[in-house]
């Protein structure tokens, strides 16, 4: 018979990675086998500087959390070694800097993800790496809405131009 503080520390850690799940904007599930302490390491540092929490956790644990946050679909993901990337920030973040990871270490494998409470597979992780950053994204928005106001105004210094050169 186990003991009681360890079955609630147990379920504990399930309330915890639980509650990760439902607040982060984007969770990304990889298999980082064949990942040595060094590449670990780097990995580790860059999510950090994202902002993105970043931990090993036992697939029994995880599926447990799983059913508790009610995202059941990413348990066929959860064989093997598992990684796991919160971010409550940027649904971009952990999706971009571990795609770019897995291009450069054939080692680490996307498996699956949950971004804004929906379950995606590997390509469509891959596509949302692809996507440029918000900052990225914002600048289009805001070029794209200079255009028309800054058309205008070169149209009326033209026009007024003219009209100096003519009087």
């Amino acid at each position: 018979m186990a003991n009681a503080k360890v079955i609630q520390a147990k379920q504990d850690a399930v309330d915890v990675v639980a509650a990760k799940l439902r607040e982060s904007v984007s969770t990304v599930v990889a298999d980082y086998r064949g990942l040595n302490v060094s590449q670990v390491t780097e990995l580790r540092k860059q999510l950090r500087e994202a902002g993105v929490e970043f931990q090993v956790l036992k697939n029994t644990l995880l599926r447990r959390a799983t059913a508790a946050a009610e995202l059941t679909e990413l348990d066929e993901v959860l064989t093997g070694p598992t990684a796991v990337a919160f971010s409550a920030d940027d649904a971009v973040a952990p999706a971009k800097i571990l795609n770019d990871f897995a291009k450069k270490n054939d080692a680490l494998k996307l498996k699956g993800a949950v971004v804004e409470g929906r379950v995606i597979g590997e390509s469509e992780i891959k596509a949302l790496a692809e996507l440029p950053s918000r900052e990225g994204l914002l600048s289009m928005l805001l070029s794209v809405l200079q255009a028309p106001v800054r058309n205008f105004a070169l149209a009326v210094k033209a026009v007024a131009e003219k009209e100096d050169q003519s009087a």
